[in-house]
């Protein structure tokens, strides 16, 4: 994944009460090393961001990302292959991938899914490693992460026909009510990025106004989708403060009751308590 460079936003008031960023990429920020790590979640943690999920795309960010969260108490990992990435995805691949899962503080398979705007993997590839990522967040009983690009009607039937995991989440979600309606019925929980605040994204605001609360994460998915007013910049995991405040504003709630009610919906869905605790 490639690294965004540039002047970064402002460190923004600390939220009245801590939020999790559910879905970014440390490594693709900078933060290669354990004090690169600390440097940018203490960032985040003035900023009110106390734990994030750094997330891999391939088998070298699966082990680093696997590494780095126990490098400090406040990272969690999520591992997967990329559906634009399945070209090769064998029996090497993913019996690496099915060991790094097993790690005590990997709280989730992602990304995987399908991605329909990059002609980087055949679509019947990616639907077999999507199969194989199913089954595997089944068998190890954590949360699915999904990356659904152009491909909301496809994502629905496979998670449909393969049997959904018992937690499902979609990141970056980028539907429009009725695909928000659809996935909340199945039981799926809705993570929105800083895509939620882009003034023209009316689709996706007015899903993010209707999805009821205990379906809705919180993440940057930095370095990429920086929110608005700083869209085009470098993003960080501090970032999800500027986020969690224009949604607060979008659904017209108070501030510190959405960040306390995300952070309560984190920890249920990753587990985090009793993995921090282990």
């Amino acid at each position: 994944m490639t690294k965004r460079r540039g002047e970064r936003p402002p460190v923004p008031e600390p939220l009245p009460a801590p939020v999790v960023d559910a879905h970014t990429h440390l490594d693709a920020c900078g933060a290669e090393t354990p004090e690169q790590v600390r440097e940018m979640l203490d960032r985040a943690t003035r900023a009110g961001v106390d734990r994030v999920i750094t997330v891999a795309d391939d088998l070298k960010a699966a082990r680093w990302a696997a590494e780095a969260a126990t490098w400090d108490n406040r990272v969690f990992a999520a591992v997967a292959l990329h559906p634009t990435r399945t070209s090769t995805f064998g029996e090497p691949e993913q019996t690496e991938l099915a060991k790094l899962a097993e790690h005590p503080r990997v709280v989730a398979i992602g990304e995987t899914g399908l991605d329909y705007y990059w002609d980087y993997a055949p679509k019947s590839a990616q639907h077999e490693a999507f199969r194989w990522h199913i089954d595997l967040a089944k068998r190890l009983a954590k949360p699915l992460m999904i990356h659904d690009r152009d491909a909301h009607d496809d994502i629905l039937k496979v998670l449909d026909t393969e049997g959904a995991p018992s937690a499902v989440v979609f990141h970056c979600f980028s539907g429009d009510l009725a695909f928000a309606r659809a996935c909340v019925e199945r039981g799926f929980v809705l993570s929105f990025a800083g895509t939620t605040t882009f003034r023209n994204a009316h689709a996706l605001r007015e899903a993010a106004r209707w999805v009821p609360e205990d379906h809705m994460l919180v993440e940057t998915d930095a370095p990429f989708l920086t929110p608005h007013p700083y869209r085009g910049r470098p993003n960080e995991p501090y970032c999800a403060n500027y986020t969690l405040r224009d949604i607060a504003t979008l659904r017209d709630v108070p501030l510190d009751e959405l960040a306390s009610k995300i952070t309560r919906n984190a920890e249920r869905i990753f587990d985090l308590g009793d993995v921090a605790q282990s």
